[in-house]
C-alpha cells in the first residue's frame, strides 16, 4: 500500500502527480473504431458488419489479449446487460480487425451502437471505447414505396443532353427528431432542401455495373427541414447517358434520366412520414444545357430558376413528372468511399503563348475543374478549355484528349461578376485556357477543385533525393487523380475506364498510399458482377466494352486485388465473395489451356507499353504473349490456393495445387531452356519468372544472372505494365540492388525519373509520352496522368523503407521492418497508418555511421533486420537486446509495440 504523505514528503508534490497521470495515461486506450471500415457509418446493408479498433498506450510490449463488445439500440442501454442486443462476452483474443457482429440481424432503418473494451498483456482493462454506431438502410425492395420519376416529352438526341430539375413542396409542422434521405437516379444527381445541398458527396449514386447494381445514398438531413420546406434534385448524364468509351457511344445504360427519392421523418411525438417521388413532383429543364464527363457542361444563366429549390416558388411552366417502371431489387447501399472535393490549388501563373492563347497555369496536373470569378456582359459566352502540358513551343496542347472537347461553357444571364463552377464533369489537367473573356481574372480568381474518392491518406516516403520526392508525389497524384469511385486508367481523354490490368499491377502501391480497403470491395463486387459466364472477366469494370475481356494480366485482377485487400487488412470477407469468381476465371484459363497446360494462341494485351526502339539491330523488349498467358495462369492458380487454404476449402486447395504442378511443369518444358534461359531473353520474361516462382529451382540462379545481365547490358528497364512493378523487387531478391537503384536514379529516357527531368507531375502513361526534343508521342495513346508505372512505389516503400507485410499474420498484426540503404540515398522517412496503429520506419546513414528509428504500434509485433551490422556493435534498446541474432551481413531483432533507436558503423 502506498503511504502518500511520506511519498510526497519524499519526491515532492509536483513528482507525486507525475507519476499518478504518467500512471493514468499509461492504461491502454481504445481510438478509432469503425464499422465496415467507415466511421459510423448510416445507410448500410451489411447485416453482419465488422468492427475494428486500434490499441493507444505509451507502454512498450503492449498486446490484446482479450475483448468484449456490447451493442444496444441507444447510448444509454449499451451498460444495461438487459437492453444489450448483443454481447461478445470476454472472448481471448488478440485480434482488432473486422471482427464480426454475432446478434440478430438489424432491420431496416435500425441503428445500433457499440463499445468495445480490451484486456491487455500488462493486466490491465481499457475503459470502454466512445460510442460508435451503424444505421441500416433498405433492406428489402418493397421498402422502396417511392415511384421513378422523369421529364416528360423528353426528346431522344445523340451527344450531351440537358440536365434535368426536379421539385416538391411538403409542410413539416411538427417538432423534428430525426430525418434520413434515401436518394438514387439513372444519371448522377445533387439534391437540395430549402436551397442547401445536402451533403458534400459528388458523383452520386456513383459508377457501377448499373443494369446489375445500382447504389442509394443515405443522407441525415434532419437539421435542413423547417415548417415549410422544398425538395430539389438536379439529374445530368453522368456515366449513365453520357458519352461513354472512346467511341463517342452514350446512352450505354440507358436513353433517359430517372430520380428515385425518399425520405423519412420521424416526429417527437412518435409518429412518422414519408415524403415520395411520385406523380405529384414537377420537372423543368434549366441552366445547365449540356452535361458530358467527356465533353464538359454548357451553363447557360439566362435559363436559370431563380429560387427553384426553396419553398414557395412559383413553377408555372414546369411540367408534371412522367412516373416510370425501373427496377428496386437492384439497389444496394454504397461500400466503397464517397468522390469529394478534397483541396483546392490556385493558379500559379498567367501565361499568353506564342500563338496569343490565355493560359493559366495550375502547377499540378490535377483531377476535377475549375471555380472561377469573373466578370461578363449579358449573352457573353466564355469557354474554359484544358489540357495537361503545352507542346515544345509553348502552346496549349489537346490531341491527346482525342475525341473529349474537354470545355466547360458560361453564357452570362446578366451584366456583372459571377463565380462558375461545374456539377456534372470532370477533368484532368494542369493548364486552362479562357477564350471569349473581355476582362481576364486575376490569378486569386482561378481556383482549382481537387475531385477524388476520399480515401484516407496511410503512407509517407521521404528521402534527401528531391527527384525522387517528387516521384512519389507522382506516383500519389496519380493514384488520386485515377480513384475516381473507381479505378480509372486515365481522367482526361475519351476513355477513363476501369481497366483491369491497370488496376492490379497497381494495387499494392495503392494501399501503400492509402486504405482502399473499401474502395476496392466496392470495385470488385462489379468485377464479379460483370464476369461473363464463362469465367472471362471484361478489360474494363464496370464493362462497357461489350464483354470484351479475358486477358493475361488483365483478368486476373479478380485474385490479385481480393489477396492484396486480405493481406493488408486481415479481410477474408473479400476473398470470401470473391471466390466463385476466381473458381470460373481460373477454370476458364484451365479450358483455354487444355491438356498440355499452356495457354496459347489466344489475344492478349502483353506486356503493354513496353520498351521500344527504332534501332534496326533491335526490335523492342517483347514479350511473347504466350510465356506471359502461362505465366499468371500459374500464379492466379497459386493464389487460388493460399484462398482456398485461408477459407479452409482443403479440398479446392489441393485440387489447384496439383494444377498449378502441372501448369510449372509444362511451362519449364515449353519456355525454359536446361540453363535457366526463357524463350522470350526479357526483363519482364525473367522478373515474371521468378516473382512467381514458376522457374525450376535449378535454374533460378541462372536465369537472375540473365536478368541482372540484360540490365547491364541495356543499363536500363526494357518493361511494361506487367514487367514493371516486379523489376526492382526481384533485382533486390538476387542481390543485385545496385541494379535496381541505378534504375531508379536514372534520368534519361526510359526511366522513372525521366518524366520528372521534364516537369511531370504525375505517372505518364507511356516512358516517353514527352521526348527530350519536346515533341509527343502517339496522340492516339498517351496520357499524362496514368499511374500504372507508379508501381515502384511499392518498392520504395517495402524495400528501401522496408515496411514489409507478413502475408502469415495479414492486416500488419506481425511485419517486417527491413530497410535497404543504397543509390547514393542517405536518408529516408517513411510511413504507415495501418490499421492497428502508425508503423514508421526511418533510417539515416552519416559518415558510415546507421541510426535507424522505428515506431511499432500498439497490439503488433515487428522482426527488424539491420542490414550491415554485427550484433556487438548495435546501440539498441536493452529490452530488445537479448533477440538480436547475426544473419549472414546483417542482424535480426524482435520488438514489440513502441518506438526504437538503433545505432551502428555499417560494415561492408
Amino acid at each position: 500500500m502506498i503511504h502518500f504523505k511520506s511519498l510526497i514528503k519524499s519526491v515532492g508534490l509536483f513528482t507525486v502527480l507525475l507519476i499518478l497521470s504518467l500512471a493514468v495515461f499509461a492504461k491502454t486506450q481504445i481510438v478509432k473504431p469503425v464499422c465496415e471500415y467507415h466511421e459510423n457509418p448510416i445507410g448500410i446493408d451489411i447485416e453482419k458488419p465488422r468492427f475494428s479498433w486500434q490499441l493507444l498506450s505509451d507502454e512498450k510490449n503492449v498486446m490484446q489479449t482479450a475483448y468484449e463488445i456490447r451493442i444496444a439500440q441507444s447510448q444509454s442501454d449499451l451498460s444495461k446487460k438487459n437492453k444489450q442486443l448483443w454481447n461478445s462476452g470476454k472472448i481471448e483474443s488478440g485480434n482488432s480487425l473486422n471482427v464480426v457482429y454475432g446478434g440478430e440481424a438489424l432491420n431496416s432503418f435500425e441503428r445500433a451502437y457499440w463499445q468495445v473494451r480490451v484486456w491487455d498483456n500488462k493486466g490491465k482493462v481499457s475503459d470502454w471505447s466512445k460510442p460508435a454506431y451503424w444505421e441500416m438502410g433498405i433492406l428489402k425492395p418493397e421498402l422502396w414505396t417511392a415511384s421513378w420519376i422523369t421529364l416528360p416529352d423528353e426528346t431522344e438526341e445523340k451527344g450531351s443532353k440537358p440536365a434535368h430539375y426536379y421539385r416538391n413542396e411538403f409542410s413539416s409542422s411538427k417538432k423534428v427528431k430525426a430525418a434520413k434521405a434515401y436518394v438514387t437516379s439513372h444519371g448522377l444527381y445533387q439534391l437540395f432542401i430549402n436551397g442547401k445541398k445536402v451533403g458534400d458527396e459528388l458523383f452520386t449514386p456513383g459508377w457501377t455495373s448499373y443494369n446489375k447494381r445500382l447504389q442509394y445514398q443515405t443522407y441525415d438531413v434532419t437539421n435542413l427541414l423547417q415548417n415549410e420546406n422544398a425538395v430539389g434534385v438536379i439529374l445530368g448524364d453522368g456515366w449513365y447517358r453520357g458519352n461513354i468509351g472512346w467511341s463517342s457511344q452514350d446512352g450505354y445504360y440507358g436513353k433517359k434520366l430517372a430520380l428515385l427519392f425518399q425520405m423519412k421523418i420521424e416526429y417527437t411525438d412518435g409518429t412518422s412520414e414519408w415524403i415520395e417521388s411520385n406523380k405529384n413532383w414537377h420537372s423543368n429543364k434549366g441552366p445547365i444545357v449540356k452535361s458530358d464527363i467527356y465533353n464538359g457542361e454548357k451553363y447557360d444563366a439566362r435559363l436559370e430558376n431563380t429560387g427553384w429549390m426553396k419553398p414557395g416558388f412559383d413553377q408555372a411552366g414546369w411540367k408534371s413528372v412522367l412516373e416510370v417502371v425501373q427496377p428496386k431489387d437492384i439497389l444496394i447501399a454504397p461500400q466503397g468511399v464517397p468522390v469529394k472535393a478534397i483541396e483546392e490549388l490556385k493558379a500559379i501563373k498567367l501565361i499568353t503563348t506564342p500563338t496569343g492563347e490565355t493560359v493559366f497555369d495550375m502547377g499540378q496536373n490535377m483531377v476535377g475543374w475549375i471555380k472561377i470569378k469573373m466578370t461578363g456582359k449579358k449573352d457573353q459566352e466564355v469557354k474554359l478549355k484544358f489540357a495537361e502540358v503545352l507542346d515544345k513551343e509553348g502552346n496549349f496542347y489537346t490531341e491527346n484528349l482525342r475525341s473529349a472537347e474537354c470545355t466547360d461553357t458560361y453564357i452570362f444571364g446578366k451584366d456583372g461578376e459571377v463565380t462558375y463552377e461545374p456539377k456534372f464533369t470532370f477533368h484532368g489537367f494542369r493548364f486552362l485556357k479562357l477564350e471569349g473573356f473581355d476582362e481576364i481574372p486575376a490569378l486569386e480568381d482561378i481556383t482549382g477543385v481537387v475531385i477524388h474518392s476520399e480515401m484516407e491518406p496511410n503512407g509517407t516516403f521521404a528521402c534527401d533525393n528531391e527527384m525522387i520526392n517528387q516521384l512519389q508525389h507522382n506516383i500519389q497524384w496519380g493514384q488520386k487523380g485515377n480513384f475516381l469511385d473507381v479505378p480509372t486508367d486515365c481522367p482526361q481523354r475519351d476513355e477513363r475506364l476501369g481497366w483491369t490490368g491497370d488496376a492490379q499491377v497497381f494495387a499494392p502501391t495503392a494501399g501503400y498510399n492509402f486504405n482502399v480497403a473499401a474502395f476496392y470491395t466496392k470495385w470488385m463486387k462489379d468485377v464479379a458482377a460483370d464476369q461473363l459466364e464463362n469465367g472471362i472477366i471484361p478489360h474494363v469494370i464496370p464493362d462497357v466494352l461489350n464483354g470484351q475481356g479475358g486477358a493475361t494480366g488483365w483478368a486476373d485482377v479478380v485474385a490479385v486485388i481480393p489477396w492484396t485487400v486480405y493481406k493488408l487488412y486481415d479481410d477474408t470477407r473479400i476473398l470470401e465473395q470473391n471466390y466463385p469468381a476466381i473458381i470460373k476465371w481460373v477454370e476458364y484459363m484451365n479450358g483455354r489451356a487444355g491438356d498440355d497446360f499452356l495457354w496459347t494462341d489466344d489475344n492478349h494485351f502483353g506486356d503493354w507499353l513496353a520498351f521500344a526502339t527504332t534501332r534496326s539491330d533491335y526490335p523492342g523488349a517483347t514479350t511473347e504473349k504466350d510465356l506471359l498467358a502461362t505465366a499468371y495462369f500459374y500464379y492466379t492458380t497459386t493464389l487460388t490456393v493460399k484462398i482456398a487454404d485461408v477459407l479452409g476449402k482443403t479440398g479446392d486447395a489441393q485440387k489447384y495445387r496439383a494444377l498449378a504442378n502441372n501448369i510449372k511443369a509444362a511451362f519449364a518444358n515449353e519456355f525454359v531452356t536446361p540453363n535457366g534461359r526463357l524463350v522470350s531473353h526479357t526483363q519482364t520474361a525473367y522478373v515474371l519468372g521468378l516473382a512467381f516462382d514458376i522457374l525450376p529451382g535449378k535454374v533460378k540462379e541462372n536465369a537472375g544472372n540473365y536478368l541482372a545481365k540484360d540490365v547491364e547490358n541495356f543499363k536500363h528497364l526494357t518493361t511494361g505494365f506487367l514487367g514493371t512493378p516486379l523489376l526492382c523487387p526481384m533485382l533486390s531478391a538476387i542481390g543485385r540492388d545496385d541494379l535496381a537503384f541505378m534504375l531508379l536514379n536514372r534520368k534519361e529516357y526510359p526511366s522513372w525519373l525521366y518524366p520528372v527531368t521534364q516537369g511531370a507531375t504525375t505517372i505518364w502513361e507511356r516512358w516517353d509520352g514527352q521526348k527530350p526534343d519536346g515533341t509527343f508521342q502517339s496522340v492516339g495513346m498517351n496520357s499524362f496522368n496514368h499511374y500504372a508505372y507508379g508501381a515502384i512505389g511499392q518498392w520504395l516503400y517495402s524495400h528501401v523503407a522496408g515496411i514489409q507485410v507478413d502475408e502469415k499474420a495479414p492486416g500488419y498484426k506481425q511485419f517486417y521492418l527491413a530497410p535497404h540503404p543504397g543509390g547514393d540515398l542517405n536518408e529516408v522517412n517513411a510511413s504507415y497508418e495501418s490499421m492497428y496503429g502508425k508503423i514508421v520506419s526511418s533510417w539515416k546513414v552519416e559518415d558510415g555511421q546507421m541510426v535507424y528509428k522505428i515506431e511499432v504500434p500498439a497490439n503488433t509485433s515487428a522482426g527488424v533486420v539491420l542490414p550491415n551490422s554485427k550484433v556487438a556493435e548495435i546501440t539498441m534498446d536493452d529490452a530488445v537486446k537479448s533477440t538480436a541474432k547475426q544473419s549472414g551481413t546483417g542482424v535480426t531483432v524482435s520488438v514489440g509495440s513502441g518506438t526504437y533507436t538503433f545505432s551502428y558503423p555499417m560494415v561492408d
